[in-house]
């Protein structure tokens, strides 16, 4: 069943938005979301992106590109699962809204308003990541750019901010900031430990951060957590280094799960 709008905040069960950073092949694809369900016990937005448009060498794998990433994703869709894809470019909405659930527009390209209104028009939930360059104070106006063509469904995510060179680091009180706005908002687990082009032609990592940061968001009150999962993440042909690895998943899910029944037991303050 695909995901409704609804499902993000107004105290439902924390949303799951997980899969590989990049399609490699459809048989990876289908295996990596069929491991996903058996690993969470249940529904999740499955991710993975057709195009990888900001890659940090230009030799860098990018994808199957758009027709054929979209063929592959609707068969994905085909088996019951709710897809997330990012869009690079405006002529992109459509054919993307097609198939995806949620149209997500990458941290990068969060104030491209052409980009923007196009995916609002699509009606498709849309997910703004928050650029590493935008205060959490700021990043409303880029929603109201969607909300602009009569699409009120936006999720913000948070996904760290640049802190000197190579380096992130997520200020825990922007989700608040962030959520008072009025949008719901998820983190991204795996690109807020990315240390961005920290490996010289690609960008590294530090995954043994992913956990510790994602207990602190879902204890924030997010209403979802995006992680990028990933069954050899040493092999990954994108975003390896800051992949969680998929026997990992299974813990790493329950532990959030927990935390988040507890935070909602708790009387409002």
């Amino acid at each position: 069943m695909a995901i409704e709008f609804g499902a993000f905040g107004g105290g439902r069960p924390l949303v799951l938005i997980a899969g590989p950073c990049v399609i490699e092949s459809e048989a990876h694809v289908h295996r990596m979301a069929r491991a996903i369900r058996d690993a969470v016990g249940g529904g999740f937005v499955f991710k993975a992106s057709f195009d990888k448009a900001n890659r940090t060498s230009g030799d860098a794998y990018r994808g199957p590109g758009l027709v054929e990433g979209l063929r592959i994703l609707a068969g994905v869709k085909a088996e019951g699962f709710s897809i997330l894809t990012d869009i690079h470019e405006a002529a992109q909405a459509e054919p993307a809204a097609a198939v995806a659930d949620i149209l997500q527009i990458p941290a990068f390209l969060c104030r491209q308003t052409d980009l923007l209104l196009a995916a609002g028009r699509t009606g498709r939930i849309v997910n703004i990541k928050k650029g590493q360059f935008v205060a959490p104070h700021d990043i409303h106006r880029a929603a109201e750019k969607v909300a602009s063509t009569g699409n009120s469904r936006i999720v913000i995510t948070e996904r760290g901010s640049s802190f000197g060179y190579n380096n992130l680091v997520v200020d825990m009180r922007g989700l608040k900031i962030m959520r008072d706005a009025g949008w719901p908002v998820v983190f991204d687990a795996t690109h807020s430990v990315q240390l961005p082009g920290g490996a010289g032609a690609v960008s590294g990592g530090q995954p043994e951060f992913i956990e510790p940061l994602a207990r602190a968001a879902v204890a924030s009150g997010v209403s979802g957590v995006f992680v990028e999962v990933h069954d050899a993440p040493e092999k990954a042909l994108s975003d390896g280094p800051n992949a969680l690895r998929l026997d990992l998943l299974a813990q790493f899910w329950r532990n959030l799960q927990a935390i988040d029944a507890l935070i909602k037991s708790l009387p409002a303050v």
